[in-house]
């Protein structure tokens, strides 16, 4: 059975795109994140802008991964049509109501850890740590409502071991 990245490579499930605004240094900026349909962050880029150059900038960088999805779903933000069009062109776009509410959801993560730090104080520092704890996120996410106790904490085990390995020798990941 293909893991999660996997299917998300080879474009069987759909893509959740979002951007939420977040304070650095008193000064609005975006965080623009990318999903799938399990709730893995597929990327994160922090930008000062919500327009049409930024979403392309945010679509190249997910282009980059060399990955292509079945389907796009996105609020309406119309800054979104354009570069879809263009880097996924034969990629569905969703933009209904309610269907985005995976991506929207996960910016709560964001606010409890943007909260904690007390807020972020420069654009680097923000892209640098939102990326680094996506992929850590990610790694200890193993959707504990669709298997039984017992295999969630098999699960967990083996994460926090290949966590520990990771942590003790960080050169040979």
């Amino acid at each position: 059975m293909p893991s999660k990245c996997a299917s998300a490579k080879f474009g069987v499930i759909p893509w959740h795109l979002d951007e939420v605004f977040c304070r650095i240094n008193g000064q609005v900026h975006y965080l623009w994140r990318a999903m799938d349909q399990d709730g893995q962050i597929l990327d994160i880029l922090v930008q000062r802008k919500r327009n049409k150059p930024a979403a392309d900038r945010f679509f190249r960088k997910l282009k980059k991964q060399g990955n292509s999805p079945r389907k796009i779903v996105t609020d309406k933000l119309t800054s979104y049509r354009a570069p879809r069009k263009m880097h996924f062109p034969l990629t569905h776009h969703i933009t209904d109501r309610w269907q985005n509410n995976r991506a929207e959801n996960s910016h709560q993560v964001t606010r409890m850890r943007e909260r904690k730090m007390r807020k972020f104080k420069s654009l680097v520092q923000a892209q640098r740590f939102l990326s680094a704890m996506g992929e850590i996120y990610d790694h200890f996410q193993m959707g504990r409502h669709k298997t039984t106790a017992t295999v969630y904490r098999t699960l967990l085990k083996r994460s926090l071991d290949s966590w520990r390995t990771i942590a003790q020798n960080p050169l040979s990941a």
